[in-house]
Parts: structure tokens; C-alpha cells; sequence
């Protein structure tokens, strides 16, 4: 209960009193989160920690001086809309209402993309950034003061919304007042931009148009249109007006970058546009196009000035993404960790590192480059030596680093090669095509032991040491800035592959498990080369086999938080896995790359909170079926013939599949789900539907017609799409089936690599239960978490083997929460009907 001290939240709760649990959830995230803490929270549905979460939030935002602004990030899209509906409701009863808005990425926001107007040998992302560029160089003010005072911010602000108000061609007499504008929080040191170049590009843009439509016919005479919204451009990507470029060539640019430039980095688009003050890419994507403006830069202006940004886990654990959102997280950002038991899996990947064969060979080219000039003058070499004095890098370091990139490639194409011709018969014998279509990992060392990887014994063996390879950062940083300063505009690699290679060095070899991953092209596998570079993109990997210590690090930097799931039980694997454990302990955490940095984070609050379901009892069943284990030794190959095993759990999932209504059966994973499908269409009457991994597109429409029957099967794989953050409500699902403990592939050498370093952190006997276990339990509990969505919802929940009991070897009950170990109970597969039966009339 809180505190007197603690403050009211009342007024920012959404509704008119809180269900059963809410209260306490919220009064407890205020206090821990109050103190500089974060609360683990596990509430199954109807606890209402969406709203919870969000007036705990908004009471500490208003009523404390603690926190400038929160963050939500969920990776689930459905719950990224649940916590837009619940800040608009929150918003409709306070007086001052708090400025929200919800991230999308690039590729959903770039006019251009949208409408497939990109080459189609170019990615959205890849383009865009070469219009930025282009642009950018553009507008650069020639005596870099932002273009002197020949235009002030404001009337070039005037000109520039008027022209829009008025559209294309049109009169702006009557023209409607522009939203208020917002400006970029960060402010430049020194403004680089010339706003008159920036609108002669976007007045240049919208001429080209003007004129195209006078001369009528042409393709380009029809104005850019989507998300419902029409630009006041062309369809076509503009040329850039001869004045601008000397005589020169005349580049392409982006005209909505130009005009968020003529902006003075603003953002024609307010908070009072979105729907009760909460701005999501409905409201601000058309509001953008229709402005001119880029919707990318606009949406990168709202974050700034939100008191509630709605994003995803990439947001705030992948480098590259937390571009974006850097500026506003820091000790006073309360986050929010939505779907938490998620973590491991969707961090890992974001903070394991990768060094691609091809980055790899434009490493050497910058540092070819430098050394190319130097040797074409002996001025030159003088130069280029001073320059590089003065990030204490000799020249010869330079020299040592293009061999190391070199012969580094070299060994990489080598070992792939051999690695290759050993896995694959075919490849061996100069038949490429028939190398897989699908991605190859190729492990450097063995992924059950603690030895270091093939590639660093190489580099030993070719006098590489450590003390090189932790130069390489500084000597790649050095070369950038000596060929910056000898004015050749580069995008250079070299400071980031050095950096890798030093992280390679130092890192520990059982937290980072090294490997080459080899991703496939698009290249016709009919036709391929005698090599395999045609087939595959080739990389070296550092994958991050215990995430925890750089999310605990991340954690460590905002003020605190929730971390909340349906399904994070047990709570005390959850801290360790999640990294709350290093939170709360604070200090220097090994394993990671805190070693050396003088890590002294103090120790840091760390609560729990587990709910029970709060619907009725007699609304549901929940059953365990005792048969034998559904494991790949008992059950062999689903292309096989089938055995007893096999037999057996056809004939549950017939009966199962027979009851009321529409029916959810998961399975281990796709494969199985395919053999279960083909056996129930033989067996029973109703419509049989098979989830495959597919696209996202295909899944929704899968589960559109599932719904649509009132009396059918959908079966899956437990892993997949459907089972998990996917709302089934009123008589969409009556019953939910899980066969089976869905563990990845105890096979692949990753996984191997993640259960070895969890028993060197955790203990060995913990080590299959932290890394594989416990995930595939979280993933049974949320598909059955499916069945009921809402207090009048009535159905079936079914576990299919005797693992589920507690009683039987390897036992998975212990990893549930305590209100389902007590109410699901034993069956044999022979008294199903008659209990469906019962329970149904």
C-alpha cells in the first residue's frame, strides 16, 4: 500500500475505479519507480497493466520532479495500440494533457518508399540516406553562419507554410493559420545550413510539378500521394536547380529533407493535431506529406518535446535504432518494458556484434586510400604523417592495419571455403547450386567449451596480438580524420571495424560466442559462381550469449521503471536472465565489456509483483492430458512413417479438435504443425487451418478466416506469430491446446554456445532450464493465455504430455505460476470428450 507520502494518482487514472489489482500495481510501481527503482510485474489478462503502468507514470511525471518524460517500448504492434488508446484515455480527464507520440521506423514514414518510387536495386533506407546526403550537401551555407540575414527563420517559416496552405499553385490569401510549429531540441553549435538554399529546394520541387501538370501528359504531372494525404511534389525525385551546384552536375535530393531544413530542423505537425493530444502515425504522416515535410525528421522533432514516446525494444537497445531517441533518454526517462519476458530473445541479437565481409574490405580501402595519396608525393607523405601525429598513430600502424584487413578477408574466405566443401558433398564436388537457402552458421570454436575461436589463434599465429588489435579503433579514427582533413569526402568504416576488432580481443570467449554467419543473396542459384560468395553474404559474429549485463548497463542509465508480462514466472530467473539482478547489485558486472571502464553504478531498488487471473473460476477448465513425452527421440520425423507415439497424440488432438468451437492446437514447432494439420483433415469435419511461417500479411488473413468460422481448427507452431501479444475475444477461440515443451533446436551451435555460458553464470544445474526451459514454458503460458481475454469469456485450457505434471521426470510444473499449477488437473486422453462435453452443456 503506499505511503502518505507517496503522491495521489487518481486524477491521471483512465477510468472509474480500478480492477481488483490495479490499485496495487499502480501504488506499488509509484513507490518503487519513486525510488529510483525498477518493479518486475507478471499480470495475466485483465489486470490492466497497460493503464497501470501509465498512471503510475503520469503520476510521477506531474506530481514529482523526479522524471522529464517516459518511454514505453513494447515489440508487440497490438500492444503498441493498446498503450496509444490508454495515454488518449488518460488524457480525456486530466486539464493539461500529456504530449504523446508513437515511433515507427524509416521505411513506414518515407514517402518514396511507401509507393515503391525507389530504384528496385535499392533499399528505403540506403536511398534515403544518399537523398540526405545529397541534400545536405546542397543547403551547406557557403561562409557557414546558416546563410547571413537575408532570410530570418520566421519569414522563411511564413513563406514556406503558405505556400503549402495554399497547395499546389494555389492562393494563399485565404489559406488556414499553420499549426504551431515545434523547433529541434538539440541545438547546433554552429548552424551549417543555408534556409534560402533549403527553400529554393522545396520551391524548386514544387515548380517542377506545377510545371509538369501545365504541360499535361506527363507521368510526373501527378502529385505524390499516400497515407491518404497528397504531397506538393512530384512523384519523381528532383534535380537540384543549376544555381545551386555551379554549373556542376545537378544531383538529385529529397524536397520534404529540404523543406524540414527551411524549417530550421522544425516540425510543421503540433501535438494538438493528434487525436487527444496523443500523435500516432495516422495523424502525423498525412499532416507531414501534406506540409512537405520529411515525416522521419518530424516524428524525430515530436520525440523531443513528448512527455510520452511509445516505441520498441530497438528504440533503446539497438545502437543504431537509439540514434534517434538518444537525445531524450537519460537518468530523469522513467521506461517502460512492455511483453519483458521477451528480453533475452529480442535484445540478444541487438547487442551481439557483426563485422561483414564486404565492411570488412572497405575498412581497407579507407585506410588504402590515405596510404595511396601518401605514396604519390613525398609531401604528401609529410602531411599525412602530420596528421596522423596528432592522434599519436605512425604511419607504419596504418600499413600493419590495411595487411591485417587483407589477409584477415583472405583467411575468412579460406576457412568458408574448406568449412563448406566439408558440410556439403555437392559444394565439394563443384555443384554450388546445391548449398542451402537458408542461413549457415559456422562456429569458430567449439560452443561447450571455454577455447578461443579459430580466427584469434590465426591472428596470434600471424603476429597479431592483443596490443594491435586494440589499436585499431585508434588508428581507423585517425585515418578518417586525415582524410577529412585532406578534403576527401569518404564514408569511412574503418573507426567501427577497428573497434569491433578490439572488442573481438578483449570480450570474453564464453559471454560472446564467435562464428561466421553466411546470409543468403538473391542471386540465381542456377547460375552461380564456382564460389560461394555469389550465394551468401559473409560475416563475422560476436553473438551475445547473456544479454543481461549490457540490458542491466542500459537499465542503469534512466531513472527507473516497470517491466511487466503476462508471463515472466518465476520472477527470481527473470531478474537474473533480465539483468535487474546486476541493477539491484550495481558495481562493476563481469563478463561483459564493463572490465576496465570503472563501472561504480550504485545498487538500485528491484521489486516483484505477481497477480493472479481475476476471472471466474467457473468459466474455465484446465486440463493436463498424461501421455508420454512429445520429444523428437519418441516421436521421430514428421515426414516418417508414424509410431505409437505419434498415434497417441493424433487421437488427443482429435478429440480436442472435435469439442466446441473453434480450436488452437501448438505444436514444438511448424513441421509438426504440418503433420498434426494433415492428420485432423482426414479425421475430422471441421475446416482445418495451417499457420506456416509466412508473411505477415498471409498470418493475418490465415487468422481472419479462422475467426470468421464458428467451428474450426487452427494449428501452430507454439513459437509462431499467433499465439503470442494476438487478441482472440468473445467466441473467436473457445479452447487451446499445447502439445509438447516447444524448445528451440538443442542442435544449433548458438544455442549451444548460450546454454554453456548460462551454467558458467548461473550454475550448470540451472544452465537448460534458465537458457531453454524456462523461454518455452513463458511461450506455452501466453498461447493459452489466449483463451480467455475478458471477464465473460468462457474456455478451455490443454497441456499434452505428462512433463507438465509434477510428478513426472524432468517435470516443467515448477516453472509455472503457483494459481495454474493449482488449478489445472489430471486426464487421460479417454475421458476428453466426456469432459468437453460437461463442460460446454
Amino acid at each position: 500500500m503506499t505511503s502518505e507520502s507517496d503522491p495521489d494518482w487518481g486524477p491521471y487514472f483512465g477510468f472509474s475505479a480500478p480492477y481488483a489489482n490495479q490499485a496495487d500495481a499502480i501504488e506499488q510501481a509509484i513507490e518503487t519507480v519513486g525510488d529510483r527503482g525498477y518493479l518486475a510485474m507478471e499480470g495475466p489478462c485483465g489486470t490492466g497493466k497497460t493503464m497501470a503502468a501509465l498512471t503510475a507514470a503520469a503520476t510521477l511525471l506531474r506530481e514529482t520532479d523526479s522524471f522529464d518524460n517516459v518511454f514505453v517500448a513494447t515489440p508487440v504492434k497490438q500492444q503498441r495500440q493498446q498503450f496509444i488508446d490508454d495515454l488518449r484515455t488518460i488524457n480525456r480527464r486530466i486539464e493539461e494533457p500529456l504530449a504523446g507520440v508513437a515511433l515507427v521506423g524509416k521505411t513506414d514514414l518515407c514517402p518514396y518508399g511507401r509507393e515503391d518510387l525507389f530504384p528496385d536495386d535499392a533499399s528505403v533506407h540506403d536511398r534515403c540516406e544518399e537523398l540526405r546526403d545529397s541534400t545536405a550537401d546542397l543547403i551547406r551555407a557557403d561562409d557557414n553562419d546558416g546563410g547571413g540575414e537575408t532570410t530570418t527563420q520566421s519569414s522563411i517559416a511564413s513563406q514556406l507554410l503558405g505556400s503549402v496552405a495554399g497547395g499546389v499553385g494555389g492562393d494563399t490569401a485565404d489559406a488556414p493559420e499553420p499549426a504551431a510549429r515545434l523547433t529541434a531540441g538539440r541545438e547546433d553549435t554552429e548552424q551549417w545550413w543555408d534556409t534560402e538554399r533549403a527553400l529554393e529546394l522545396v520551391q524548386t520541387a514544387q515548380q517542377d510539378l506545377r510545371a509538369a501538370q501545365q504541360s499535361g501528359g506527363d507521368a510526373d504531372a501527378t502529385p505524390l500521394e499516400t497515407a491518404g494525404a497528397s504531397a506538393p511534389y512530384g512523384t519523381a525525385q528532383p534535380a537540384a536547380p543549376a544555381e545551386l551546384t555551379e554549373g556542376e552536375s545537378t544531383p538529385l535530393y529529397c524536397p520534404f529533407e529540404a523543406d524540414w531544413y527551411a524549417r530550421d530542423k522544425g516540425s510543421p505537425v503540433g501535438f494538438e493535431q493528434g487525436v487527444d493530444h496523443v500523435l500516432s502515425t495516422e495523424e502525423f504522416l498525412p499532416a507531414s506529406v501534406e506540409a512537405g515535410t520529411c515525416p522521419h525528421r518530424a516524428m524525430g522533432v515530436l520525440l523531443e518535446h513528448a512527455d510520452v514516446v511509445i516505441g520498441n525494444y530497438n528504440h533503446l537497445f539497438d545502437s543504431r535504432t537509439r540514434n534517434l531517441t538518444e537525445p531524450i533518454l537519460d537518468e530523469r526517462t522513467l521506461v517502460i518494458l512492455d511483453e519483458a519476458h521477451r528480453i533475452e530473445e529480442r535484445v540478444r541479437d541487438l547487442v551481439s556484434d557483426t563485422v561483414g565481409r564486404v565492411t570488412l574490405t572497405q575498412a581497407q580501402r579507407d585506410l588504402g586510400e590515405l596510404l595511396d595519396r601518401a605514396s604519390q608525393h613525398p609531401d604528401n607523405k609529410e602531411l599525412v604523417e602530420k596528421y596522423l601525429a596528432e592522434h599519436d598513430v605512425p604511419y607504419e600502424a596504418v600499413e600493419q592495419a590495411q595487411t591485417f584487413y587483407r589477409e584477415a578477408v583472405a583467411w575468412l574466405d579460406d576457412h568458408i571455403d574448406d568449412a563448406l566443401a566439408e558440410r556439403f558433398e555437392g559444394y565439394a564436388a563443384g555443384y554450388p547450386d546445391d548449398l542451402p537457402s537458408e542461413r549457415i552458421e559456422l562456429e569458430l570454436r567449439d560452443p561447450e567449451t571455454d577455447e578461443r575461436d579459430s580466427f584469434t589463434e590465426w591472428a596470434e599465429t600471424a603476429g597479431y596480438d592483443g596490443a594491435f588489435f586494440r589499436t585499431l579503433g585508434k588508428v581507423g579514427g585517425a585515418v578518417e580524420d586525415a582524410l577529412s582533413q585532406l578534403g576527401i569526402d569518404r564514408d569511412c568504416v574503418c573507426t567501427v571495424v577497428g573497434a569491433r576488432f578490439g572488442q573481438w580481443w578483449t570480450r570474453d570467449h564464453t559471454a560472446f560466442f564467435r562464428e561466421i554467419t553466411l546470409e543468403p543473396t538473391d542471386a540465381d542459384r542456377d547460375r552461380l559462381d564456382p564460389e560461394w560468395r555469389t550465394a551468401y553474404n559473409a560475416s563475422l559474429v560476436m553473438y551475445n550469449c547473456i544479454p543481461a549485463e549490457q540490458v542491466g548497463e542500459i537499465l542503469g542509465e534512466f531513472g527507473g521503471g516497470v517491466l511487466m508480462s503476462a508471463t515472466l514466472e518465476p520472477l527470481d530467473v527473470f531478474e537474473a536472465v533480465s539483468g535487474l539482478s546486476s541493477v539491484a547489485a550495481g558495481g562493476s558486472t563481469a563478463g561483459g565489456d564493463t572490465a576496465g571502464r570503472g563501472d561504480d553504478r550504485p545498487p538500485r531498488r528491484v521489486d516483484r509483483r505477481s497477480y493472479d487471473l481475476q476471472f471466474p473460476v467457473a468459466n474455465r477448465e484446465s486440463w493436463i492430458v498424461d501421455v508420454e513425452p512429445f520429444t523428437a527421440r519418441n516421436r521421430g520425423d514428421p515426414t516418417g512413417p508414424d509410431n505409437a507415439t505419434r498415434d497417441r497424440y493424433a487421437y488427443v488432438a482429435r478429440e480436442i479438435a472435435r469439442s466446441h468451437g473453434n480450436i488452437l492446437l501448438c505444436y514444438p514447432n511448424y513441421a509438426e504443425a504440418k503433420w498434426a494439420a494433415g492428420r485432423l483433415r482426414e479425421e475430422i469435419d471441421k475446416p482445418v487451418y495451417l499457420d506456416e511461417s509466412s508473411s505477415h500479411e498471409a498470418t493475418h488473413a490465415l487468422r481472419e478466416g479462422f475467426v470468421d468460422d464458428d467451428h474450426a481448427v487452427l494449428v501452430t507452431s507454439t513459437r509462431g506469430t499467433l499465439t503470442e501479444g494476438v487478441d482472440y475475444e468473445g467466441e473467436e477461440l473457445h479452447t487451446c491446446a499445447v502439445f509438447g515443451i516447444p524448445l528451440v533446436n538443442i542442435g544449433s551451435p548458438r544455442v549451444q554456445a548460450v546454454r554453456h555460458a548460462y551454467g558458467d553464470r548461473f550454475g550448470r544445474d540451472n544452465a537448460f532450464d534458465y537458457a531453454l526451459t524456462v523461454p518455452a514454458v513463458r511461450q506455452v503460458r501466453q498461447a493459452i493465455g489466449r483463451v480467455l481475454r475478458g471477464p465473460e469469456e468462457r474456455g478451455v485450457r490443454v497441456l499434452v504430455g505428462e512433463r507438465y505434471l509434477p510428478d513426472k521426470p524432468r517435470s516443467v510444473a515448477p516453472f509455472f505460476a503457483d494459481q495454474e499449477r493449482a488449478e489445472f488437473r489430471r486426464l487421460t486422453p479417454e475421458y476428453l470428450d466426456s469432459q468437453f462435453e460437461a463442460f460446454w452443456e
